[in-house]
């Protein structure tokens, strides 16, 4: 019974969002057009997040929704979440092959097969372009990076905090263990602090990524394990399955290993970030304090800008 509680709820929320023009329904789970409304919540928060993280004196450094995929190929995404990855492929062929195509796309019969795959891969998470930029020394301060992206996940479903694309916003360290983890550690403290000044009732978890199949499991109890991972939950369709709006993230050296980043004295550099996830942070905001902007709490609207 929980269990379709949950679902009812997810495609009732999910209802709700499309009648008021918030999101729009694209025919794909997952997949949505967002309305103004929805868009200036998002805005707002960016620029809220921008000003938290100015201290920093960050890099800034936007990427479009792709990775190399020689980069890609680096990296273990593929063991650990081959479910969850996308792969960008077009047509290559001539016109002999195009008409082959042709009749299957008019036969209805599987036309993709034609396809080939291209030189790009859909980015799992916003910092995986940044660590290809980043092969060789760095400095002795090390580097803070503020990432924006669109990132793509397969998992299709009517909970609308489960988008199979959406954006994330990162400030990513890289440098000395000591300097990854003070940074972690700093952003889910002063993240906490952010979504709870509007007015979101977050709570702090040590969490794992969705490692996939039997190895998987000996992942995720290592991750947790290690407490390398913490995420920031808040209920919007459930209480008892609270989602997780932003994460802060220890990577150890794995990707100063994978692209070859060395800290200052040449020794495999440390990676750390925190992640908001700006759809379901508007989520959870529209979800806590309805969906009428202009009804929202004064000092939510004032920290926000909303005004």
């Amino acid at each position: 019974m929980c269990i379709q509680a949950d679902a009812d709820s997810y495609k009732a929320f999910l209802d709700e969002l499309f009648a008021a023009g918030l999101l729009i329904a694209s025919g794909v789970r997952g997949v949505y057009g967002r309305g103004g409304a929805f868009e200036h919540v998002v805005d707002s928060f960016g620029r809220y997040v921008t000003q938290q993280g100015r201290h920093l004196a960050p890099e800034v450094m936007h990427f479009p929704p792709l990775l190399n995929r020689a980069d890609y190929s680096r990296i273990n995404h593929i063991h650990n979440f081959p479910d969850l990855m996308g792969s960008v492929h077009a047509f290559t062929g001539g016109e002999r092959d195009h008409a082959a195509m042709l009749r299957k796309f008019e036969d209805k019969e599987d036309w993709t097969r034609d396809l080939a795959a291209s030189d790009v891969m859909l980015i799992p998470a916003a910092c995986y372009p940044l660590y290809p930029t980043a092969t060789g020394r760095l400095p002795e301060a090390g580097r803070t990076v503020d990432l924006l992206a669109y990132v793509f996940r397969h998992e299709p479903s009517d909970d609308p905090a489960r988008m199979q694309i959406f954006r994330q916003r990162e400030y990513v360290r890289l440098g000395t263990s000591e300097q990854a983890l003070t940074h972690r550690d700093a952003w889910l403290a002063r993240g906490k602090e952010m979504l709870e000044s509007v007015g979101l009732p977050v709570e702090a978890v040590v969490a794992n990524d969705p490692f996939f199949g039997r190895g998987g499991r000996l992942a995720k109890a290592t991750q947790r394990e290690q407490v390398l991972k913490y995420e920031l939950v808040v209920p919007i369709c459930s209480t008892e399955k609270p989602t997780a709006i932003a994460s802060c993230n220890y990577h150890l050296d794995y990707f100063g290993t994978a692209f070859d980043i060395e800290t200052a004295d040449g020794a495999p550099a440390h990676t750390a970030c925190i992640g908001f996830g700006l759809e379901r942070i508007a989520l959870a905001l529209f979800k806590t304090h309805g969906l009428a902007v202009a009804a929202w709490p004064q000092p939510v609207r004032e920290i926000l800008a909303l005004d």
